[in-house]
């Protein structure tokens, strides 16, 4: 089996670095036969991706975060005709939310063992389509609004990882940057006008390291989760955290949980919005996403 490793030094505020002999001497206990690349700069992990693809690779390892992953997401459905490799995942990032719905040990050394002993699970892939730009894939889960907002503010905390980073970014994002959208929401022939704090368009469970917004959600069901808050007030907001961190929200005012395979999202506000944490726009206006079942093979 021929593998490549495409490594994000900068994942996990620079752990992606540290953890590359790791990575190297685990996978030749495993007795491996593997090439390992590092990216350089945003969008690098695709291309790399889409090129081990398409050169025979078997399989192609997201050695990051959920950036890292999504990037590989996106190369290897971007491949030419012909190309087959199966994904495979070693958390190194900040929240590794895609390889936790996956099934992926978050053990490094188990994650690498996993690439030999694993099985192949088809997974579901999200499709994103924003106006004047190209479609993008996702992994995990697209949020929009609160979630938008606090991946930008997130991103200030440069020297931080997981819920030490995560929290102090909340804690911003409700007191000092968000302003609550109107959004317009479209599924399955229903049509939903409400000032909205955030709308989660989930195929994980978990997002933000630690925030199991749909916990229900199976990436291989052919479906999103769709978790829909409703304004409250900035007390409402922590008030809400400890219940995303447990699950617990589900049930509760403001919360609203759809399931879908398609859903449109409009504004005549700005919208931010993330893509498996990583800023996908801070103006956007119309979002519409589709599932694609079971279309990316993941070794797990």
């Amino acid at each position: 089996m021929a593998i490549k490793v495409i490594l994000n030094p900068a994942a996990g505020r620079g752990y992606g670095s540290k953890a590359e002999p790791l990575i190297q001497g685990y996978l030749q206990e495993a007795g491996l036969d593997f090439e390992l690349a590092r990216t350089r700069g945003l969008w690098d992990a695709a291309e790399l991706a889409q090129r081990a693809a398409e050169d025979g690779f078997d399989l192609v390892v997201a050695a990051g975060g959920d950036g890292t992953s999504n990037e590989v997401v996106n190369g290897l459905l971007a491949a030419g005709e012909g190309a087959s490799a199966a994904m495979g995942v070693l958390p190194v990032g900040t929240g590794s939310d895609f390889a936790n719905a996956v099934g992926v040990p978050p053990d490094l050394r188990e994650a690498c063992l996993r690439l030999r002993d694993g099985q192949r699970r088809l997974v579901d892939v999200g499709l994103a389509r924003l106006p004047g730009q190209a479609p993008r894939y996702f992994a995990n889960a697209l949020g929009i609004g609160f979630e938008g907002v606090l991946t930008v503010e997130a991103r200030k905390f440069k020297h931080l990882r997981g819920m030490a980073l995560y929290l102090p970014a909340v804690l911003k994002t409700t007191f000092v940057s968000f302003k609550v959208p109107t959004v317009t929401i479209t599924v399955d022939g229903e049509r939903l006008e409400l000032p909205a704090l955030m709308v989660c368009i989930a195929n994980g469970p978990r997002e933000g390291g630690g925030f199991f917004v749909a916990p229900g959600a199976q990436p291989d069901d052919g479906l999103f989760d769709i978790c829909i808050a409703r304004k409250v007030s900035k007390l409402g907001i922590l008030g809400l955290l400890p219940h995303y961190m447990k699950g617990t929200h589900v049930g509760r005012d403001p919360i609203r949980m759809l399931r879908t395979t398609q859903i449109v999202v409009s504004s005549p506000d700005d919208l931010a919005a993330h893509m498996d944490g990583e800023l996908l726009c801070v103006d956007g206006h119309e979002i519409a996403c589709q599932i694609l079942p079971q279309r990316l093979p993941v070794v797990c």
